[in-house]
């Protein structure tokens, strides 16, 4: 888990808007290490699925655009590649797993038919050995009666095997790298519980890389290594999960934290960050969380922060509040 398998350099994606382009994802960089699992959290539109997009070439042009940065997978940056170059990488060394597995399957194929078509796209096996490799995957996901639900249309399974199905053939090629798009949010918690534990296994098994997209800070405490932390665009707060869930520096963060229900307490109303995440491009001048931060001071409002180095190695967070803290010991060391 030393070398990283992608690295993603001051990403910066728009989208056109009327006349105006509106940044959705405004210069992010991270690494993802392999055999990791990596969380990227926040709300709705903070900027989470974009990036997932963009990793995958999937940002639709027009209206979307990735103006600047780099995506090095294996060497090479992808926002250089063509749409064919893209076809040999996309669904064969990194693979994507979608909210919303009903509209990601097709209603009018087998499973059958879908999970044979990924396959003999990205490997020379015949049609037979395709289907004995089908098998084996939706063996492998935990899937009963594997040859039968070979026969049988999306409609015809619940959504929990639905999901597993859309896993099935995201793994179907062995990727490297495994991008998880909140897959267990339209499901009940049994269900969610079963899938998240299929994908510690998987990972363990085939050291898969995954990025797991997500809101809920309980999967990620449960599944994840590390944790990005994304708010209008931007990466507030990234670090090792146990420190980011049991330290929390930045004010957003620690707003999440205090949201997720807690069974030992008898509270009447669950804690809820005031507001909602800004539109894309309208903050124009300070940190995009003071508008909804409870310990906002003059400078917040003033000018951007930076994305500050803590004492903990490899803890950063993009927030005055840690300067405050630490220009009575030294100079603040800014990263991006």
């Amino acid at each position: 888990m030393n070398d990283p398998i992608l690295k993603i350099n001051n990403l910066k994606v728009s989208f056109q808007s009327g006349k105006k382009r509106v940044a959705a994802v405004d210069g992010i960089s991270f690494e993802l290490k392999d055999g990791e699992v990596l969380g990227i959290v926040g709300e709705s539109g903070s900027g989470k699925s974009v990036t997932s997009l963009a990793t995958m070439g999937l940002i639709p042009s027009p209206p979307g655009n990735i103006d600047e940065g780099e995506i090095i997978f294996d060497g090479k940056d992808l926002t250089r590649f063509t749409e064919k170059e893209w076809r040999r990488i996309r669904g064969n060394q990194i693979s994507m797993i979608f909210q919303e597995p009903m509209t990601s399957l097709n209603p009018l194929f087998t499973i059958g038919n879908q999970l044979l078509e990924a396959i003999r796209l990205h490997t020379k096996l015949s049609k037979n050995e395709a289907k004995i490799r089908s098998i084996e995957l939706l063996k492998l996901v935990g899937i009963p009666r594997a040859e039968g639900i070979l026969k049988e249309f999306p409609h015809q399974l619940s959504g929990g095997m639905r999901q597993r199905v859309m896993i099935a053939m995201a793994m179907a090629c062995n990727p490297k790298v495994l991008i998880a798009d909140e897959p267990t949010t339209a499901l009940d918690v049994t269900i969610q519980a079963q899938i998240l534990a299929l994908m510690k296994d998987l990972n363990k098994k085939t050291n898969t890389s995954i990025i797991f997209i997500t809101h809920d800070l309980g999967v990620v405490a449960e599944i994840c290594d590390r944790v990005i932390v994304m708010y209008s665009g931007q990466i507030v707060e990234q670090g090792d999960v146990r420190t980011i869930l049991k330290d929390p520096q930045h004010p957003y963060t620690k707003g999440l934290l205090k949201s997720v229900p807690d069974l030992r307490g008898k509270k009447d109303r669950l804690y809820s960050i005031p507001g909602s995440v800004p539109a894309p491009g309208t903050v124009q001048t300070g940190c995009r969380f003071a508008d909804r931060c409870a310990e906002v001071f003059g400078e917040c409002r003033l000018s951007a922060p930076e994305l500050y180095e803590t004492e903990k190695i490899g803890h950063e967070v993009r927030c005055f509040l840690h300067t405050v803290k630490e220009r009575s010991d030294k100079d603040v060391r800014v990263t991006s």
